[in-house]
């Protein structure tokens, strides 16, 4: 299906006052939304690299490939990412599958794994991973990784291959390359995982921290013959604790008092969240995706563990950044025609944002081989074809309206909209306002409209009238996330620009049949009015370089 061009999409949305009964029937003008020109008091600040990924322990050598094969499509895409955000995207490198996977230094293949469809049909619970797993690191130049340890496997076997690894993983993240360590994935699960539990029900949070002091240190003195280095004080540091964010098994709190960051090797908080599951009744994209409200409820436990770290006594040290560690739209790797669609690509969005504005300062979503919720897939399966999808375009879209983080941090704000299916956010560069983004919600399913919505009756606009300072009048640049609908797979564009593996590789391609370089006007009273398709973003750009007309 051919992509519509904005300008077709729009024709829609006529002069206000002028509107046909049926025009004014699928546009609507929205209430004034105040912006102010400098920062407000209240604002989130995102880390470096605040687009990161996860990756299935299990897939990676899928996503990065060895040295003689590097996966130059996957390197293409996180180049792209960090050519707008500053710096290359973080690999944290773990999952369910970094506590199945037992190290055999006689082993001459990266991975052997045995996939028990009881347990997952998506992944392997029984692994043996041998050294050349970590050749794996070394294929995506200018990359930080974060190395996910076992912890969950705690049999003879299982902890001896976690010390013979120790060296093979520090000596292949040398050279830069590290970012920090972790050891165990999701170990609130331990004793109530669905796979199978790995600790007693009588275990507790003394229990995992007393443990995790154990082979925390027990990796360090490994480390400290092959990677002196890495072994110092100053370079040894992990994410902790990866709780899945859902289960009260283990409280994040009271690991915290009893100890966790004893060796003060901690570095970055880190939880796990997922708004809901693939097989949960009643999700819809719609109603539990394409939803602020649902966002913001979601996210609410994560903050409030936030709040309450940082409420402890000084003396635990909890003044660290709190990250998202891993998530992405619905656990047990998505739902065909809900996760990887383009709705899917807009939630991530306004997820990710939300995120930001409320000091959630990177996120790191999580993706592998044939996953439903992957931003790409990285090679080709009997499952899944080798391409880009559809929520790669929302990681491209935070990526675009955050800007440069390293050499223009931005202050992230939102202002909160009526509707809960649409959402918008402000982003003040040195305290002056530099871009907005509006995200609209309202879904548009394609398959069911597009017979239906003819030149008489377009796709619906949304008006979205924003009240500035006078002194903001002028011109300023539009940028555009579309697709043929919500429901959409592929057609996905960012500014008229296509990602496809088919086109490029995952380069940047112009779509000459895209709108592009439009620009709206503020008016002398300070009034700014966007039109919106439903089920889209734009980003409006204040900087004069970004005026529409180009950002590569």
């Amino acid at each position: 299906m051919p992509f519509p061009s904005i300008s077709s999409i729009l024709a829609g949305l006529v002069a206000a006052g002028a509107a046909s009964p049926l025009h004014s029937t699928i546009a609507r003008r929205s209430s004034s939304i105040a912006v102010t020109s400098e920062a407000p008091a209240s604002y989130g600040i995102p880390l470096e690299s605040f687009v990161a990924f996860s990756i299935e322990f299990s897939s990676f050598p899928d996503f990065a490939g060895n040295l003689s094969a590097p996966n130059t499509f996957s390197n293409n895409l996180l180049n792209n990412l960090g050519n707008l955000i500053g710096t290359k995207p973080y690999i944290r490198v773990g999952g369910n599958t970094q506590d199945y996977a037992v190290f055999d230094s006689t082993l001459d293949q990266p991975l052997v794994g045995i996939v028990d469809p009881a347990k997952s049909p998506d992944y392997p619970t029984t692994i043996t991973i041998g050294p050349a797993y970590f050749e794996s690191y070394l294929t995506w130049p200018g990359t930080k990784y974060i190395h996910g340890f076992n912890l969950g496997r705690n049999s003879t076997a299982a902890r001896a291959g976690l010390i013979d690894s120790v060296r093979y993983a520090c000596k292949a993240l040398e050279d830069g390359r590290l970012l920090y360590w972790e050891l165990g994935n999701e170990p609130d699960l331990f004793k109530t995982s669905a796979q199978g539990p790995v600790r007693p029900s009588n275990w507790t949070e003394q229990d995992y921290v007393d443990e995790w002091l154990h082979w925390s240190r027990a990796i360090k003195t490994a480390m400290e013959e092959p990677c002196p280095n890495l072994a110092s004080n100053d370079s040894y540091k992990y994410y902790a604790p990866s709780f899945a964010g859902t289960s009260n098994s283990l409280n994040p709190i009271v690991t915290w008092q009893d100890g966790l960051d004893t060796d003060k090797d901690i570095a970055v908080i880190t939880t796990h969240n997922y708004i809901s599951g693939a097989t949960v009744p009643g999700v819809t994209l719609q109603g539990t995706l394409m939803n602020h409200s649902s966002n913001i409820a979601s996210i609410a436990k994560q903050l409030n563990e936030s709040r309450l770290l940082a409420a402890l006594p000084y003396d635990l040290e909890p003044d660290l950044p709190f990250i998202m560690g891993e998530t992405n739209s619905l656990y047990n790797q998505g739902r065909p025609g809900l996760s990887n669609t383009f709705g899917a690509a807009l939630w991530g969005v306004d997820f990710n944002l939300w995120c930001a504005t409320n000091n959630i300062s990177r996120v790191h979503m999580h993706q592998g081989t044939n996953y439903r919720y992957q931003s790409w897939q990285p090679i080709d399966t009997n499952i899944t074809s080798k391409g880009t999808k559809a929520p790669y375009y929302g990681n491209i879209a935070v990526a675009a309206f955050l800007g440069d983080i390293v050499t223009s941090t931005p202050s992230v704000v939102n202002l909160p909209l009526s509707n809960e299916e649409e959402s918008a956010y402000a982003a003040y560069v040195n305290g002056k306002l530099t871009r907005l983004i509006v995200i609209n919600m309202m879904e548009y399913n394609n398959t069911d409209y597009n017979s239906n919505y003819t030149d008489d009756y377009p796709r619906p606009v949304e008006q979205y009238t924003f009240q500035l300072p006078r002194e903001s009048c002028g011109s300023v640049g539009l940028q555009r996330l579309m697709a043929n609908g919500s429901d959409a797979i592929t057609g996905v564009t960012f500014d008229a620009y296509s990602y496809n593996y088919e086109l490029q590789n995952g380069l940047p391609v112009l779509m000459h049949n895209v709108t592009r370089g439009e620009t709206a006007e503020v008016g002398w009273d300070g009034e700014l009015c966007v039109g919106v398709p439903r089920s889209s973003a734009v980003i409006i750009h204040f900087d004069e370089e970004n005026h529409g007309h180009g950002w590569m």
